[in-house]
């Protein structure tokens, strides 16, 4: 059995797009999430919704905000004067190799020439006694 998710109304909204909550989601009046609860409910009208990345669920979280606390959504120009190149991450090929202090050669280990076992470091063999150099 394959196991598919269905199908969600947040599927068509884009992430981090204000939009007119009434136009995606009609309903009763609600709370901007940033005034918090002691706040008037306000109508669908005149509430954004914005749809969130969240890191557990592939649809996202949709969060609605009024006038004054819908999130800016960062523009063309916005990106060219910060230098948008310079906040996205780089990738793995790009960036600089760790400094890494080079492994010590591993010694072969001793064996001892009677028991044929692996002598210990202090060079004297557990079985027979005999010093192994």
């Amino acid at each position: 059995m394959k196991i598919t998710r269905t199908s969600d109304w947040r599927d068509a909204l884009p992430f981090e797009t204000p939009m007119i909550a009434d136009a995606v989601m009609p309903g009763d009046p609600a709370r901007c999430v940033t005034c918090g609860v002691g706040a008037e409910p306000l109508p669908r009208t005149a509430l954004w919704a914005v749809k969130h990345r969240h890191p557990h669920d592939p649809a996202g979280s949709v969060r609605l905000y009024c006038a004054a606390h819908t999130p800016r959504v960062p523009t063309a120009a916005d990106t060219a004067n910060t230098g948008g190149a310079a906040r996205a991450r780089p990738s793995r090929s790009a960036r600089p190799a760790a400094s890494r202090t080079p492994k010590p050669a591993e010694k072969p280990a001793l064996v001892c020439p009677d028991c044929f076992m692996e002598v210990p470091p202090t060079g004297i063999c557990g079985m027979c006694g005999q010093r192994v150099a």
